[in-house]
């Protein structure tokens, strides 16, 4: 199976492609869009799940050391939250099936 090099789908053909398959107007599919991605947003730190795509979490990364690469001096990098996007498997397995 070849991989074709292909560009990103951008937001309006996103929206357009919503729009079409769903019978909404562009509109209406940015506003859905708008709604998600504000509800992720706000729901983020409790966990976000979009059933079949994958789920927003919050992660603790713990305090580490590293090197600055300019002069290659020890560094203390802190500690800090993060927020991950985990894939499903359903996605995953539609994307790049597992052998």
């Amino acid at each position: 199976m070849a991989v074709t090099a292909k560009k990103a789908m951008s937001k309006a053909q996103l929206v357009a492609h919503l729009a079409d398959r769903v019978g909404l107007s562009k509109k209406q599919s940015v506003e859905t869009l708008e709604l998600l991605a504000a509800t992720a947003y706000k729901e983020a730190k409790l966990g976000f799940t979009i059933p079949g795509l994958g789920k927003l979490v919050v992660v603790r990364r713990k305090a580490r050391k590293g090197r600055n690469p300019a002069t290659g001096e020890a560094i203390r990098i802190p500690a800090r939250t993060v927020l991950r996007f985990r894939v499903a498997k359903a996605c995953k397995d539609a994307i790049a099936p597992s052998k």
